[in-house]
């Protein structure tokens, strides 16, 4: 990413930001790999959505945001879906790096232009970065820390200056940052929820609101980049449309219905049990599963280590060896998934087999402080023999439990002053609660009183966002190139940032070590090795029960789209590079 200086002493404009390496696209590209780049436009695109939304406003901690909001915002850069590591112009036409790393500029171009008519300036650059760091959710203050200051050097400059250290990430950051309209939003309440329409400058527009039922966004035909490479053959129905459904169920019933043309299936007993109907027999629904080469991330069941009931690691432990997934699998999910081993799932970023000299060299200072298991092999999950029958584990999470000073009194669980061991599983939908049900009734052979809450989607929202929970089921998706956003994730600084992504509440120095070596590393290997070593510490610190993956996408839709010969290797590109077919029913 380090540009070559020009003869002048200033750094060179480029078309493109790399993390590492040389771009895969050179300047003056035609189109992405993965488009028709003549695809039609025209046509109409509906998907669904769970529960509900109150706001337009994504970028506060405040109210839930409508599905699909990014279809009308831009940001400076884009990346590209099959590349890692890599970002293209959108709103900025170049960037230049200085020789030494400590600040990025972005020259944007002169036809870009908000959804108003109004030019896309530096100013509104400089105000985008100060209201989402001051007044934004949580997690941009995380991703922006180490931004010193954003100036304008000109109406179509502007610079980001860093703070002195090694900042490999805040290029990208910087290049990915959200562009508001400073017009628009300086006589409003930023932190509020709203339902009006903003000024935008994305390819689509806020059609329709219909409050907490559906949302319709509609492409905006002379939209200022849709003749940009990045935009060939993108963004092709002419109409976006989300309907929201409160039960999952009635979700798939109105599918075969025709509400609704397309989704991709998460439940896997939906999808070994409930796609034999008349709409898929005859070819008019097709099914597929496509490959997915992201990062799968973590699904689990997230342990609150701010309570002091779970902050033994022996505790924790006993967790996972009451969770029988062989069985859960096998009779709940079809056989159809693999077994969550890593917080990196689904890439080469996993910690594998015992660790490399590499990995040991950062793992090596903290020995005296670690599970002496973590330098001799990688985790994995506590295993059964799928029978139900899960004694063997739960005999070692009671010997776990009684070491971490908990014994059983008259059938319960206690602690040396006789109160019980309780757990609470927050949830805010009813799906989970045949994987949680057989998870309880083990819990409850250990003595500990355990049980299940259902709440509203927006109790269960501010809960999380207190941290007034015990268990949480969540689901985070690692992004190709892990930095500063492992800090928001897993980092001590996070744990009490309201609204924040450290669930569990981990409060660790060798992980914030960790965490900084990942952030600083200077080549792929190097961040390889740093990942992994951060997952070995996460996942022998036992601060979720990790669930299971399936390393692909399981959709089902109306058989009425084109698409490209080549999918993107890191996204579905339904919704940015599908087109209605000739001939077929346009909905809308």
């Amino acid at each position: 990413m380090i540009a070559t200086a020009a003869a002048a002493g200033e750094p060179a404009a480029r078309h493109g930001l790399s993390t590492f390496g040389e771009l895969k696209y050179a300047a003056g590209f035609a189109h992405f790999d993965y488009v028709e780049p003549d695809a039609p436009k025209g046509g109409a695109l509906r998907m669904w959505a769970l529960e509900s939304y109150d706001s337009l406003n994504p970028f506060v901690l405040k109210g839930v945001p409508a599905a699909g909001l990014g279809l009308i915002y831009e940001t400076l850069m884009t990346g590209a879906a099959d590349e890692a590591d890599a970002m293209y112009g959108l709103i900025a036409e170049s960037a230049a790096l200085a020789p030494d790393g400590s600040s990025v500029s972005f020259t944007l171009r002169p036809e870009a232009r908000w959804s108003d008519g109004a030019p896309i300036t530096a100013e509104d650059v400089v105000f985008s970065f100060e209201t989402l760091r001051a007044k934004g959710h949580p997690s941009y203050r995380v991703l922006f820390r180490d931004i010193a200051r954003v100036e304008a050097l000109a109406p179509n400059r502007v610079r980001f200056a860093f703070a002195p250290g090694e900042h490999r990430d805040l290029p990208l950051i910087a290049a990915g940052m959200p562009v508001l309209s400073k017009a628009y939003w300086s006589g409003r309440e930023f932190g509020a929820t709203t339902l009006e329409p903003p000024v935008s400058s994305g390819p689509y527009r806020v059609d329709r609101v219909d409050a907490g039922r559906s949302i319709r966004y509609r492409r905006d035909p002379d939209h200022w980049g849709r003749n940009l490479a990045v935009y060939r053959g993108r963004y092709n129905f002419d109409v976006i449309r989300f309907d929201y459904y409160r039960d999952r169920g009635i979700a798939l019933e109105a599918f075969f219905a025709g509400e609704y043309d397309f989704r991709e299936e998460f439940t896997s007993k939906s999808w070994a049990t409930e796609y034999d109907k008349p709409p898929v027999r005859d070819g008019r629904v097709r099914r597929e599963t496509l490959p997915d080469a992201t990062p799968s991330g973590v699904q689990a069941f997230f342990i609150n280590t701010r309570r002091a009931k779970f902050a033994d690691r022996r505790v924790r432990q006993a967790l996972n060896l009451a969770f029988d997934f062989e069985w859960t699998n096998e009779n709940l999910f079809h056989g159809l998934y693999k077994r969550t081993t890593s917080m990196f799932e689904n890439s080469e970023l996993a910690a594998k087999g015992p660790p490399s000299a590499a990995e040991l060299a950062l793992l090596e200072p903290w020995r005296d402080a670690l599970p002496a298991a973590l330098f001799e092999r990688a985790y994995a999950p506590p295993a059964t023999d799928g029978s139900g029958r899960n004694r063997g584990n739960l005999r070692q999470a009671t010997r776990r439990l009684s070491e971490a000073g908990w014994r059983i009194v008259d059938g319960r669980l206690v602690d040396g002053a006789g109160a019980p061991f309780e757990i609470e599983f927050l949830m805010f939908e009813n799906t989970f609660q045949r994987v949680v049900a057989p998870f309880l009734k083990n819990l409850e052979r250990l003595g500990i009183d355990a049980r299940m809450r259902i709440v509203d989607l927006a109790n269960f929202q501010n809960r999380v966002d207190d941290f007034d929970y015990d268990i949480v089921v969540r689901r985070f998706v690692q992004p190709l190139t892990p930095g500063i956003g492992q800090r928001g994730m897993w980092g001590s600084a996070e744990a009490d940032v309201r609204g924040g992504r450290n669930l569990s509440g981990i409060r660790d120095p060798i992980v914030d070590a960790l965490i900084e070596t990942v952030i600083e590393a200077g080549s792929r290997a190097e961040l390889v090795t740093a990942a992994r070593a951060l997952d070995r510490v996460l996942m022998w610190g036992y601060y979720v029960v990790p669930h299971w993956y399936k390393g692909s996408h399981n959709i089902a839709y109306w058989d009425k789209f084109g698409r490209p010969a080549v999918k993107p290797r890191y996204a579905r590109g339904v919704i940015d590079t599908w087109w209605v077919a000739a001939g077929a029913a346009s909905g809308g």
